[in-house]
C-alpha cells in the first residue's frame, strides 16, 4: 500500500431508522448517486437476524460486508473493526456506508464506530435517520413501549431526518409529524420524502457543512430548556457518572425485546395464500422480508412487509439464495408463526 493510501481518510456514513422505515431504499439512491460521480462506495450491512436479504438489492459491483446475527452495538460489535479494515485494505473504497439494523441504538452505533476510528483513519459523518412518518404517528398517540422509546432515540440522534412516506399522510397529519420531529430534534435538517426520494447532492453537501461542528450528541430531555441551572449542573454530574460507568462495563438492553424468526421454505407457496397469511399477522410483527418462489408464477420475488402493508419485486438472485422469510417484531409467538407457515406450504401443494 502506497504512502498516499496509508494516509487516506475514509468517510463513514451511518444510516439509522426503525424497521421498515426505508433505509435500504435511501442506501440504493445514495450508491447510485456516488457511482455516477465516479466514486467507489462500499457497504457494511447489519442485520439482527442471520440472513441479509436487503443485500440482494445492492448492486453486486458495490463491495459489501455483512454483519449478521446481532446488532453492531452489542453482540457483533467486535467484528466492526475487522470488517472496516478488510474493506479498506482490499477494496480501497472512497467511502463506506453502514446500514444498521432497525433495532439498533444510534448512540451505541456511533460509539462502536468511534472505537474503530482510534486505529483507522475515518471521517465519521453526521447521522442520517429515516423516519417512518405513519408508524411514528401511531406510536406517538400511544406513547408507550420500548419500540416508541427506541424510535425517539433514533430521531433525537439524527443530524438529518428523512420524513419518509409523507404520501400516506393527509395534510393535517403531515404537519403534526413535522411539528413533532422539530420538537424532538430542533437541530436536525428535516427532509420530507416519498420512498426516500431526496436530493442526494444536497444531502451530501449538508454533511460537508455539518461535519466540522457536529458532536453526535443527543438531547434525551425534551424539556431541557425548562430546567433550572442547579438541575442542569446535577444532570451534568449524573451524565458524567453514567458515561464513566458505560466505559467500564458495556451493558445493552435496548432491543432485548426484539424477536426474530427465519423460515426456510421446502417448496413454492401459493401467492394468494401467502398474502392472506401476511394480512393476518399479529401487530407484534413489525417487519417481514424474504425471497419466495410462488407455485402460481415462474418468477422469484423479494417481498417486503412493514406495518400491515406488503410489496413484491421480481428478482433473479445471484448464486444460491434459498426461499426464506424473516420476521422481526416484539414478543410474538415464533412457534405459532412456524406452524402457520408449514401449513401454508401444505395447502399450496
Amino acid at each position: 500500500m502506497s504512502e498516499a493510501e496509508l494516509n487516506k481518510v475514509t468517510p463513514i456514513y451511518i444510516l439509522s431508522g426503525f424497521l421498515g422505515s426505508g433505509k435500504t431504499t435511501l442506501l440504493q439512491r445514495m450508491l447510485s448517486f456516488w457511482k455516477k460521480q465516479g466514486l467507489k462506495p462500499a457497504v457494511i450491512m447489519n442485520e439482527i437476524g442471520d440472513i441479509n436479504l436487503d443485500g440482494i438489492l445492492v448492486d453486486e459491483e458495490v463491495p459489501m460486508a455483512e454483519m449478521l446475527g446481532g446488532c453492531i452495538c452489542c453482540t457483533v460489535r467486535g467484528n466492526l473493526g475487522i470488517q472496516m479494515f478488510e474493506l479498506i485494505r482490499t477494496e480501497r473504497p472512497d467511502l463506506i456506508v453502514i446500514e444498521a439494523t432497525g433495532a439498533a441504538n444510534p448512540m451505541e452505533i456511533l460509539d462502536a464506530v468511534t472505537e474503530v476510528s482510534l486505529t483507522a483513519k475515518l471521517d465519521i459523518r453526521p447521522m442520517i435517520t429515516v423516519v417512518d412518518s405513519v408508524h411514528l404517528l401511531a406510536l406517538h398517540e400511544a406513547q408507550k413501549g420500548k419500540t416508541y422509546r427506541l424510535m425517539m432515540e433514533q430521531i433525537r440522534c439524527g443530524s438529518v431526518l428523512i420524513m419518509n412516506k409523507i404520501d400516506r399522510l393527509d395534510e393535517g397529519q403531515a404537519q403534526e409529524v413535522q411539528a413533532l420531529l422539530q420538537r424532538l430534534n430542533p437541530f436536525a435538517k428535516l427532509l420530507p420524502a416519498e420512498k426516500c426520494d431526496v436530493d442526494i447532492d444536497a444531502l451530501t453537501t449538508m454533511y460537508s457543512r455539518q461535519a466540522a461542528n457536529h458532536d453526535h450528541s443527543c438531547d434525551m430531555d425534551m424539556d431541557k430548556s425548562k430546567e433550572s441551572n442547579k438541575d442542569k449542573e446535577q444532570k451534568k454530574d449524573t451524565d458524567k457518572e453514567k458515561d464513566s460507568s458505560c466505559q467500564q462495563e458495556h451493558t445493552h438492553t435496548t432491543h432485548e425485546h426484539v424477536t426474530v424468526y427465519a423460515h426456510y421454505f421446502q417448496e413454492p407457496v401459493n401467492s394468494e395464500l401467502f398474502e392472506q397469511f401476511l394480512a393476518e399477522l399479529p401487530r407484534e410483527v413489525y417487519r417481514g422480508k424474504g425471497v419466495l418462489s410462488f407455485s402460481d408464477t415462474s418468477s422469484r420475488f423479494l417481498f417486503q412487509y412493514a406495518y400491515r402493508e406488503s410489496d413484491y419485486i421480481k428478482i433473479t438472485p445471484q448464486g444460491s439464495v434459498p426461499d426464506v422469510a424473516v420476521f422481526i417484531g416484539e414478543h410474538f409467538d415464533k412457534n405459532k408463526l412456524a406452524n402457520q407457515l408449514r401449513q401454508l406450504e401444505v395447502r399450496s401443494r
